[in-house]
């Protein structure tokens, strides 16, 4: 008996007070493709409680458009600023509220574990970042978006997306860069297109 092609939606959240992204991705069996991303733009809102609130009505709706079946964030860099790194920390909780309202898996990394997994790299820039998605998910130059955080959201979700398991075909996807440039060499051939180096830098 030949099993169902398996399908997963992935939705991928970059937290931001500012700016948000987020990325959504289909899984058909081992093959992703890109279904949306955007951002969540509250530059104008000016009430931190007003802004997380904002988040999670917007997080909210779009796992309502687009029903994920897990969620992938990326974890808030630690930097020197602890007042930005609370704020950060409360708009990724209200994501993750939002996940958790609608019982949506969610998995957390750290920005260096996706760029890593995106470009090899692990000190890549946002450019490369966008530039290797734009490659492995042949989105055409114009469909990309103007803010970066769109792309890191989309990042965060391709990120799982190598390293989860489908035990259900039997196959395993590439959990890294170099499982999926062996696999994918037509891809990645112009490496040096999306603005990387074969050293990655």
């Amino acid at each position: 008996m030949i099993k169902p092609v398996v399908e997963k939606i992935i939705l991928g959240i970059d937290p931001g007070t500012n700016v948000m992204g987020y990325g959504v991705i289909k899984v058909v069996g081992t093959k992703a493709s890109l279904v949306t991303m955007g951002v969540i733009d509250m530059r104008k809102e000016g009430d931190m409680y007003l802004k997380l609130g904002h988040i999670f009505q917007r997080v909210n709706g779009i796992i309502d458009s687009f029903l994920p079946d897990e969620m992938a964030i990326e974890a808030p860099f630690f930097g020197k600023n602890v007042q930005s790194m609370l704020k950060l920390g409360r708009a990724q909780g209200v994501a993750i509220a939002a996940a958790i309202n609608h019982s949506v898996p969610i998995t957390e990394y750290a920005p260096l574990k996706i760029k890593m997994a995106i470009t090899g790299n692990g000190n890549a820039s946002k450019e490369q970042v966008a530039g290797m998605l734009r490659r492995m998910l042949c989105i055409d130059e114009g469909e990309m978006p103007k803010f970066l955080d769109a792309t890191d959201a989309l990042g965060a979700a391709y990120c799982h997306y190598l390293q989860m398991g489908r035990p259900e075909t039997g196959v395993k996807g590439p959990k890294n860069w170099k499982e999926f440039i062996a696999h994918n060499p037509e891809k990645v051939s112009k490496r040096k297109d999306a603005g990387i180096g074969e050293s990655g830098e």
